[in-house]
């Protein structure tokens, strides 16, 4: 039986917000892929189907499941995670020029996708075993103890990295590391990695694919309108063209013509924008800040520091990839193949974006619990 605290503390106004954003990112994905010919496209099936009643499956799921069996299960399953990035390299499905994919037979699933969810479990439950109060209060470990948690999640880096997926990549890192600076390593640890990166730039572009660069060089204006800069140009035409409250449903010329690149995935922010305009994208872009507000606004009433752990490392991985999406549809950071949250078409990362809500969920209804 389901416990009454599931009804008393279940967080009403955040689900709302997620069923809003689901609901608008449903939309867009019927308007990027409609045709009069076949409006309902498989894009659209697949992500009502198997991607929303899948999602809110997960979603609540991982609301109710009990929070130490997660965090114990999440923490040895990373490791499975990590075999699963190795064999992606070697027996990968290759799409886009990309070995991302590992096949389940009726679907393909990225398990970097997966590391997203887990890394902030693998995060609280190891240092949940090191001396640190459960009750957070700001304290300097010695660096000794962060070594391994830092180990793995360069090894998660390096791994995704080599996929090719850049913007994958950075986001698993740039969430284990904001996770450290919460959980108190010592300041010096970013100085000195800024310095190291830095000091070795000229080594890390030559890391990167050739593609990587030339994205890269096309955020600084080089490259031809019609060849590297397409899809960014066309992007930004989409954009602008929506003017203050867009050309209307069904009716973004961009997209219906087809001249911006994975408009349903990757860039359907611009679809956004052609269709319903500023008005528009400032309506989602305020759900998506409501949301993150939310969230926040819960967090800080966890007494526990290994819940507030995993509630923010699951929420920054969010967080970055709104930003990101939108920074690179609007040309202000370079094109790394990132979906946005809740709206882009894509089934691992919607189950995983879901399941990243639905857990939050499960730590808030718990919160007088602890």
């Amino acid at each position: 039986m389901i416990d009454r605290r599931y009804f008393r503390y279940f967080d009403l106004i955040s689900f709302i917000l997620t069923m809003m954003l689901l609901g608008l990112g449903l939309l867009f994905v019927f308007s990027s892929t409609y045709t009069p010919e076949r409006p309902f496209s498989v894009f659209f099936k697949k992500q009502l189907v198997l991607g929303v009643f899948g999602g809110l499956s997960l979603y609540f799921f991982f609301c109710i499941k009990d929070l130490r069996k997660l965090m114990r299960w999440g923490f040895l399953f990373y490791f499975v995670i990590l075999a699963l990035l190795i064999y992606t390299a070697f027996g990968g499905w290759i799409g886009m020029g990309a070995k991302r994919w590992i096949s389940l037979y009726f679907i393909r699933v990225q398990p970097s996708e997966l590391a997203k969810l887990f890394l902030p479990v693998f995060f609280a439950y190891y240092f949940s075993e090191q001396d640190i109060p459960k009750y957070y209060a700001p304290s300097k470990l010695p660096f000794k103890d962060f070594l391994f948690p830092l180990s793995i999640l360069f090894v998660s880096f390096v791994l995704i990295l080599k996929q090719p997926d850049l913007g994958t990549a950075l986001i698993i890192l740039f969430s284990g590391l904001t996770l450290v600076w919460f959980i108190g390593i010592d300041k010096r640890f970013f100085l000195i990695m800024g310095f190291l990166c830095i000091m070795g730039a000229p080594i890390l572009w030559k890391i990167l694919k050739p593609y990587q660069q030339r994205r890269i060089l096309v955020l600084m204006g080089y490259g031809d309108v019609r060849k590297e800069r397409y899809q960014i140009e066309q992007s930004k035409i989409a954009i602008g063209s929506g003017g203050i409250i867009g050309k209307g449903f069904l009716k973004g010329t961009q997209n219906k013509l087809e001249f911006v690149p994975e408009d349903h995935t990757d860039f359907i922010f611009s679809v956004i924008c052609e269709e319903w305009g500023f008005v528009g994208a400032l309506c989602m872009l305020l759900l998506f800040g409501l949301l993150f507000l939310r969230i926040i606004y819960l967090t800080m009433q966890l007494p526990g520091l290994f819940e507030q752990i995993i509630v923010l490392g699951l929420l920054v991985h969010i967080l970055f990839s709104v930003c990101i999406n939108v920074g690179m549809v609007a040309g202000m950071l370079p094109i790394v193949g990132i979906p946005l949250p809740l709206v882009s078409y894509g089934l691992s990362n919607l189950w995983v974006t879901m399941a990243s809500l639905g857990w939050i969920n499960n730590i808030f209804i718990r919160r007088f619990y602890y």
